[in-house]
């Protein structure tokens, strides 16, 4: 599970990062709320955590920018400001959750458990596209041409999730890059095409007649076969 923080306090954004990746998610941090808004409408987040106070852009901000472009992804406001109205201001703008600050680790990771619990309970069990059917429950990827299936690793669901929200558009390198290994990983492209060969072979496996293109230069797309 992926998650942004946009906390400018930097000793305090760290001590939260580590917590997250205790908690075994992944976790990347900015610091101004202009940042927050750019990465969170990329939609490769399975939750925020916004303070209210930030420099460039204040959280109420954000999250109503985020909120009038269909960005749905669950909200946890994090901020020093307790008072009822400002509680009452971030849930009508569209906040899951409103936690003051300070708090228990235990509460905020309960908390976020909470808000990400709640939406997967709505989503859809199964992403398809072409003959290619992903199982979100246990990482199977099947093909409904041949009835076969097969298991995919931590990386390879990761990527063919990605292409099957994404299907038919050229996805950048960088993209798939920061998507899968974060945005302070060193994986370098070749990292990439290796992932790519494998769940190419697993698409060879499967008998599928949708596959994985490369764009020369640019990236690679999932296409339908012809």
């Amino acid at each position: 599970m992926r998650v942004l923080l946009v906390e400018d306090e930097k000793n305090l954004s760290s001590a939260i990062v580590r917590l997250l990746k205790q908690e075994h998610f992944e976790a990347d941090a900015v610091y101004n709320g202009t940042d927050g808004l750019d990465y969170a409408l990329g939609g490769e987040y399975d939750a925020v955590i916004l303070d209210v106070m930030l420099p460039g852009m204040d959280g109420f901000s954000v999250l109503r920018s985020l909120r009038r472009e269909g960005v749905s992804t669950p909200v946890l406001m994090l901020t020093a400001r307790g008072d009822l109205e400002d509680r009452v201001r971030g849930l009508e703008t569209g906040a899951d959750y409103y936690l003051p600050k300070p708090f228990e680790k235990e509460e905020l990771i309960a908390c976020l458990r909470a808000i990400t619990r709640r939406r997967e309970e709505t989503v859809i069990n199964e992403l398809n596209y072409g003959d290619l059917s992903l199982s979100e429950k246990d990482a199977h990827l099947s093909c409904t041409g041949t009835g076969k299936r097969i298991r995919l690793g931590a990386k390879e669901y990761q990527m063919m999730e990605y292409f099957l929200r994404n299907p038919g558009q050229i996805l950048p390198k960088e993209t798939l890059t920061e998507r899968i290994w974060g945005l302070d990983s060193e994986a370098e492209y070749n990292n990439l095409e290796v992932y790519v060969s494998f769940l190419r072979k697993k698409l060879q496996f499967l008998g599928a007649e949708t596959s994985i293109r490369t764009a020369r230069g640019l990236g690679y797309s999932l296409e339908k076969g012809e």
